[in-house]
C-alpha cells in the first residue's frame, strides 16, 4: 500500500465518520424525547443522566475520529 493509498483511505474514513457523527448530533438534538423514552425504558435511566451518557459517547467518538483518523492525515500530507 503506498502513501496516496492510505491518505485517500483516511481521508474517506474522516469523512464516513464525521457524517455519523453530524447523523448522531443531529439524532440526539432532534429526537431527545423519542431516544429517552426509549433507553429510558430498556436502562431506566433519568434524562440527565441519559444525556449525559449521550454527550460522552459523541465526545469519545470525535476524539477517535480527531486520534485515529485526522491527525494521520495531516501527517501524511505533511510527509509528502
Amino acid at each position: 500500500m503506498n502513501i496516496e493509498t492510505l491518505r485517500h483511505f483516511l481521508l474517506w474514513c474522516t469523512v464516513i465518520n464525521y457524517a455519523t457523527l453530524v447523523f448522531w448530533m443531529a439524532l440526539s438534538v432532534l429526537g431527545h424525547g423519542w431516544m429517552h423514552r426509549f433507553y429510558g425504558r430498556l436502562f431506566r435511566v433519568s434524562a440527565e443522566r441519559f444525556d449525559t451518557i449521550n454527550l460522552a459517547g459523541i465526545y469519545l467518538y470525535k476524539l477517535g475520529i480527531v486520534l485515529f483518523n485526522l491527525v494521520p492525515l495531516i501527517s501524511l500530507y505533511l510527509v509528502g
